[in-house]
């Protein structure tokens, strides 16, 4: 995910933390210090800390819980509204993916019903004084992650409710059609938080909002990708009309191809046809906005690490390498030479084109 940053790898699974997420602790931390000083602060910072663990056990639970099923978690990601685990894919059966996504809130209350054993307690009127040091840690603590449990129920892509709903949808109808219903709720439960965050001046709210918004159909156009690539091989999406450089051609050849084309990545290719990386508009344009003289070649720029396919190679295997961050993936003869291409965005159109 961009906009994030690893903190290392744990259970064989990278730890990412998103930079919105800091958002959220420094808006608990800056109240902590505006209503107690330092010594405020030094608590906000030990209940931060301990709230950061049990986001993490929440996002491992549901990765444990995968891995019961073959299905690895290459990354978890730290976000404003609690985080995201990242599965290699989502379990087939509909009742796996409901415990799948239970299993993270399962360790909210967990954790909860262990920090009420240890005394915890809860009156109802500091539960909404969890930016502040008045109730203990513990108490502050165990409220946390009732809250991450219950407010992750709710029937909202990408909330662990929200896949909960369209697995139990999955049961009735196909999982495109789930998705897209369970994607509109989320959409419309962040148009709330929208309209609930700027009315009471909350900005993590409306924070919290757009996230949801852009997550849900996000999704949905993701499932639809894969329904349709499941249909459709390589050779059936690829791009066989485009405008290639050679290993000889600058960056002034690069920039002349982008204003005479309207392709936003450009295979370079070596006399004999083979592959030998793409330059893409975002690199051209970072060179030339860095005064990058205009005579270098484009070969300095192009990106190397460029994923190949067979003609006859199903569309899911391009789709997992473009998730992967690859600007596009090479089409190739047995012999190696490139005849064509494919990216995100001419998959989408062919998913418009066969109606979804």
């Amino acid at each position: 995910m961009t906009w994030s940053f690893s903190l290392g790898r744990v259970l064989g699974s990278e730890l990412r933390v998103h930079v919105t997420f800091f958002l959220l602790l420094a808006w608990v931390g800056f109240a902590a210090y505006s209503s107690g000083g330092l010594p405020a602060a030094i608590e906000n910072l030990i209940f931060v800390l301990a709230l950061f663990a049990c986001v993490v056990a929440h996002e491992f639970g549901h990765a444990l819980m995968a891995r019961r099923y073959g299905i690895k978690t290459p990354d978890i990601t730290l976000l404003p509204i609690g985080g995201l685990a990242r599965l290699e894919r989502m379990p087939e059966k509909p009742m796996q993916e409901v415990w799948v996504a239970l299993a993270g809130p399962a360790v909210n209350i967990v954790i909860w019903i262990v920090l009420v054993a240890l005394g915890a307690g809860m009156p109802l009127e500091t539960m909404a004084q969890i930016d502040t040091t008045g109730p203990s840690l513990l108490s502050r603590l165990a409220y946390v992650n009732l809250l991450l449990a219950v407010f992750n129920m709710i029937p909202a892509f990408p909330m662990d409710g929200g896949r909960v709903f369209r697995a139990l949808l999955c049961l009735k109808m196909d999982r495109v059609k789930a998705t897209r219903i369970a994607a509109m709720s989320g959409q419309a439960v962040a148009v709330a938080f929208g309209f609930w965050g700027l009315s009471s001046g909350n900005p993590i709210l409306v924070l919290i909002a757009v996230f949801v918004f852009v997550a849900a159909s996000s999704e949905s156009q993701d499932v639809a990708m894969r329904s349709v690539a499941r249909r459709v091989l390589a050779r059936d999406a690829m791009i066989t009309e485009y405008q290639a450089l050679s290993p000889t051609d600058t960056l002034a050849t690069a920039a002349q191809a982008v204003i005479h084309t309207t392709q936003h990545e450009f295979p370079v290719l070596a006399p004999d046809g083979d592959l030998l990386g793409f330059v893409t508009r975002g690199r051209l344009f970072a060179a030339l906005a860095g005064d990058s003289p205009r005579s270098e070649p484009a070969t300095s720029i192009m990106e190397t690490d460029i994923p190949k396919v067979q003609l006859t190679s199903g569309l899911e295997m391009v789709l997992e390498g473009l998730h992967k961050g690859a600007p596009a993936i090479a089409v190739c003869t047995h012999a190696g030479h490139m005849v064509g291409y494919i990216t995100r965005e001419n998959i989408g159109e062919l998913m418009v084109i066969r109606g979804r």
